[in-house]
């Protein structure tokens, strides 16, 4: 039997406030999220406000059942996102400045967390500001395995700290868009996108690559091979949180010895459900994702 998986999320916790209601969100916490959904042992390094958002919260966690012990809570207000959504159901982000999670403390606790785990996930959003970039130097610094979600908003990046985060990374999660920026920052475009993976691994000295295609798949370059798995037609509600959902599924099959084409075709499923119910923590059932790999 494979042994449980001990993944760190650090970052965001946020309020999506969508056109249908108000969501529970943020990147690093739908990963965390749907990793405990799987059976991972799964916590998240963050921080909240001592206000309404910050309650809801906690009491949304614990009704999940989601350990809760490295939530910080701060004197600054509790993220919040204005999400509007096109015809397609993709989604726009305004997020709010100095939310709560600009403001993680790396405690001794939370280090020693990092320490114990087999992955330590963590995305380019939380870093917009220095005091996060620092505190979050001494928690990379014991990871045994990390994972960089680019998960690029524009303005809440500096590209240059962007290059740096890719270079320690044991793995790294992209989309599309966000591989076209990058290949021009290292200035290693290529004819196709396999050559393209190829060369952004050399360029970071990184053995793990996965850049989602949206309702074309995704393709991952993992140690030395590439693997392609062509996407799922679903009717899209709204896309917050199925690339998060692919994440948490890639990193739970590689970290349980899944064979990659299996790893790749089940984030690729998992984040096609997600796509097509509404918010970023659905519920998805294996009996959903067995049904819908059954049926292609």
């Amino acid at each position: 039997m494979p042994k449980i998986p001990h993944i760190v999320c650090y970052g965001e916790i946020l309020w999506d406030l969508l056109p249908t209601g108000e969501q529970l969100g943020g990147a690093p916490l739908n990963v965390a999220l749907r990793l405990h959904s799987f059976g991972a042992q799964t916590s998240i390094i963050s921080a909240i406000g001592k206000d309404a958002y910050g309650r809801s919260t906690m009491q949304a966690l614990n009704d999940k059942a989601f350990p809760t012990t490295y939530i910080q809570k701060t004197k600054f207000p509790t993220g919040k996102v204005d999400v509007t959504l096109d015809d397609t159901g993709s989604a726009r982000y305004t997020i709010k400045e100095n939310a709560a999670w600009d403001h993680i403390k790396a405690t001794p606790e939370a280090i020693e967390e990092v320490k114990k785990a087999d992955a330590f996930v963590f995305g380019s959003l939380a870093l917009r500001e220095t005091y996060n970039q620092e505190q979050f130097e001494l928690l990379v610094a014991e990871a045994k395995y990390t994972v960089f979600d680019l998960n690029l908003r524009d303005p809440h990046y500096d590209i240059d700290i962007v290059g740096a985060l890719m270079e320690i990374a044991d793995c790294i999660k992209l989309n599309d868009e966000e591989l076209e920026l990058i290949v021009i920052l290292l200035g290693v475009e290529k004819e196709s996108l396999e050559e393209e993976l190829k060369a952004v691994a050399k360029a970071t000295n990184t053995d793990t690559i996965c850049v989602t295609l949206g309702p074309e798949g995704a393709m991952l370059f993992h140690k030395g091979k590439i693997y392609t798995q062509v996407g799922f037609p679903t009717k899209v509600v709204d896309t917050v949180g199925a690339g998060d959902s692919f994440l948490a599924a890639l990193i739970f099959g590689l970290l349980t010895d899944q064979t990659p084409e299996d790893t790749l075709e089940v984030a690729v499923a998992i984040g096609s459900l997600v796509a097509g119910k509404a918010g970023a923590n659905a519920v998805v059932t294996n009996d959903e994702i067995d049904d819908l790999l059954d049926s292609y």
